[in-house]
C-alpha cells in the first residue's frame, strides 16, 4: 500500500472539495491508503458526506492551521499542530509516502526542505508543475521555488525535470530547453548565458537549446527550465491568457441567434478540444529533490485536481523517481571526480 497524507484543512475550498478529492482517488485505486490530516471533528462530519472502502481512508488529528498571509518560516516554526506540518513530519518519519496539500505556498516550500529535507547534493529544490500543450504537456521548472537561482541549481533542474518526464509522464529522451529572449545562443541575461553552455555539456539530458515563451504553448521543450520568477510569471499568464479566451469564446458565441445556432453544432468537439487545457487533470506540483514527494496543488482547487494530484503521486512512487535523482547525482559527481 502507498501512503498518501492529504492536507485536509489547506486551500480555498478545504475540507469539502481537499475531502471529496481523496475520496475519488480512492474509488480508482485500492492500493492506496489516505490519511487525511486536519481538525478530526470537522474532517470525520464531511467524510460522513462519502463512502469508500474500510480503512482506506483514516483521519489524523491537527488542531492548528496555517493561514496563506502567516509569514512561512514563523509558521512551520511555531504551529507544530497544523495539518501541514503533521503531514510533512509523517513524511519524514516515513509513515506516509507523498504529501499532497493546496496550502500555503511558501509554508510547503519552507517546510519541505526544512522538515522533509534534501535529497544528498541537491542544491535547491524546484516546483515543476505539467503545463498543457499543442503536443501534450511540458513540464515548467521552476515555477515558484527559487527566484534567485544560480547555474548549477539550473542544471540540476534540467536533470531532475528530465527524470520526471520519463519516468512519470512516459516522454522517452525529453527535449530539455532553457526560456530565452532569443533562439541564439548568445542572447538572454547573466543567468542564461552562463547556464546555457553547462546544460549543452551536460551528460544525461537531451538539450534543445533556447525557447521563447510564445513556442512553449506549442510545446516546443518537453522540459522548459527557468529560474522561478521567470517561471511563475509564464505560469501565471497562461492561466490569465487561457481564462479570458474561454471567457470571450463564450462572449462570442451567445452574442446573437446565429452564433448560439453555431455554438451548439461545435459545443461537443470544442468541449473535447478544452478537456485537453484542463490544467487541473495534470495534478499538482512536485517539490523534487527532496527526501520525500510533497505536491503543491493551487489553492484554489477542487475535488477533480486533489484526485488527480493523489493518482500522480502513485507514480512517482511505483517509478521510484527520488532513488533515480539519487543515481543521478551520484553519476554527477563520478563524472566530476573524472574531470
Amino acid at each position: 500500500m502507498i501512503k498518501i497524507a492529504v492536507d485536509a484543512m489547506g486551500g480555498d475550498y478545504a475540507p469539502g472539495e481537499i475531502i471529496k478529492g481523496a475520496v475519488q482517488a480512492a474509488g480508482m485505486r485500492d492500493d492506496i491508503q489516505i490519511i487525511l490530516i486536519g481538525k478530526e471533528d470537522v474532517v470525520r462530519e464531511e467524510l460522513k458526506k462519502h463512502t469508500f472502502r474500510d480503512g482506506q481512508i483514516t483521519v489524523q488529528n491537527a488542531s492548528e492551521v496555517i493561514a496563506t498571509e502567516e509569514p512561512p518560516v514563523n509558521a512551520i516554526r511555531k504551529k507544530k499542530d497544523s495539518s501541514l506540518v503533521v503531514g510533512m513530519n509523517m513524511v519524514k518519519r516515513g509513515e506516509a509516502d507523498a504529501i499532497v496539500s493546496a496550502g500555503s505556498s511558501g509554508a510547503i516550500l519552507v517546510g519541505g526542505q526544512v522538515i522533509v529535507g534534501r535529497i544528498k547534493g541537491v542544491e535547491r529544490p524546484p516546483l515543476a508543475p505539467l503545463i498543457p500543450t499543442e503536443k501534450g504537456v511540458s513540464l515548467l521548472i521552476d515555477c515558484g521555488a527559487n527566484v534567485d537561482a544560480r547555474p548549477s541549481h539550473l542544471v540540476q533542474f534540467a536533470r531532475m525535470g528530465s527524470i520526471y518526464m520519463e519516468h512519470v509522464v512516459g516522454v522517452k529522451s525529453p527535449r530539455v530547453a532553457i526560456v530565452n529572449i532569443g533562439a541564439e545562443e548568445e542572447k538572454g541575461n547573466a543567468l542564461v548565458k552562463e547556464t546555457f553552455p553547462l546544460l549543452k555539456e551536460c551528460p544525461g539530458i537531451n538539450f534543445i537549446g533556447s525557447i521563447e515563451a510564445r513556442e512553449i504553448p506549442h510545446g516546443g521543450a518537453d522540459v522548459v527550465v527557468c529560474e522561478a520568477f521567470v517561471g511563475n510569471v509564464i505560469l501565471k499568464l497562461y492561466e490569465g491568457v487561457g481564462a479570458t479566451l474561454l471567457s470571450k469564446v463564450k462572449e462570442g458565441m451567445m452574442s446573437s441567434l446565429r452564433s448560439k445556432i453555431g455554438a451548439l453544432l461545435v459545443k461537443p468537439a470544442l468541449k473535447e478540444t478544452l478537456k485537453s487545457f484542463d490544467a487541473s487533470k495534470y495534478g499538482g506540483a512536485p517539490l523534487l529533490g527532496l527526501n520525500g514527494l510533497v505536491v503543491k496543488t493551487h489553492g484554489n482547487s477542487k475535488a477533480t485536481e486533489v484526485c488527480n494530484s493523489i493518482i500522480q503521486c502513485v507514480t512517482f512512487k511505483e517509478q521510484g523517481i527520488n532513488e533515480k535523482i539519487r543515481e543521478s547525482l551520484g553519476r554527477e559527481k563520478t563524472e566530476e571526480g573524472k574531470e
